[in-house]
This record gives structure tokens, C-alpha cells and sequence, in this order.
């Protein structure tokens, strides 16, 4: 299992007439979780568009717990918990400075050929790095 941290602080932007996180922003929010655990990976998204793969999603689901608020900062665990095949699953559990879990959720993506726009399988230069978690 690949788990990584990062963390984002909750900006004015992001936040609706009520003071908390507007729902829509916590999509991005996992972006940033799952940028940041590939590019610890050492693949960036940058390096698998030059490569020609790109990761559209497919699907996001997502359980608000608590609310988060202005300039809070929040910690994005991503976790990988199975090794890809033509699709990668990414896991994102979200907590407050107190350690409070305020946000989960998933996200799944398929590698697509950049050249043809057809699903193939996880390039081999994501794959090592990733099984040494597994």
C-alpha cells in the first residue's frame, strides 16, 4: 500500500456565504493529493504527457464529514491500495489540524494513449516505482 501526505491551506476563494469549504472545491483538493503522491512517485503529470499517457477520471465519489473553514490547513492523505492494471484507483482520506477527519473519498482514472485516445495499460515507468509499496 502507497500512502502519502501533503497539505493545503484552505484560501478565502475557496470557501462559500457560510464560511466552510465550498462542496465543489474538495475535487480539487484531491488533485492536489494526487499530484503531489505521483510526483513522490517521480512521475509527474508533465513527465506522462511527454511520454504520451494521460489520466482522465472516470468516476469520484466523495463523503463529507465535517466542515472545513477559512485558513484552516488540511492534511490530504492519498492512498494507493492496489496495484494498477489499465486504471488506477486513488484513495483520499482529509483531516483538520486536529486531526479530525473532515473529508474521503476516491477517485478512479484510466491510462489513455495520448496519441490514439484508447485505454492501455499502467506504463512500466509508474509501475516499479509503485511495487515496492505492494
Amino acid at each position: 500500500m502507497y500512502i502519502f501526505e501533503s497539505k493545503i491551506r484552505v484560501r478565502y476563494s475557496d470557501i462559500d456565504k457560510m464560511g466552510y469549504v465550498y462542496y465543489a472545491n474538495y475535487g480539487k483538493y484531491y488533485e492536489v493529493g494526487r499530484v503531489e503522491a505521483m510526483r513522490n512517485l517521480g512521475v509527474s503529470y508533465k513527465y506522462m504527457e511527454e511520454n504520451g499517457v494521460s489520466m482522465p477520471a472516470l468516476s469520484m465519489n466523495i463523503k463529507y464529514v465535517k466542515p472545513a473553514l477559512y485558513d484552516d490547513i488540511i492534511n490530504i492523505k492519498t492512498i494507493i491500495d492496489e496495484i494498477p492494471t489499465n486504471r488506477m484507483k486513488f484513495i483520499y482520506k482529509l483531516y483538520n489540524k486536529n486531526g479530525n477527519m473532515i473529508n474521503r473519498g476516491y477517485t478512479i482514472h484510466a491510462f489513455v494513449s495520448m496519441k490514439d485516445n484508447k485505454p492501455v495499460e499502467i506504463p512500466e515507468w509508474l509501475l516499479r516505482p509503485l511495487e515496492k509499496y505492494f
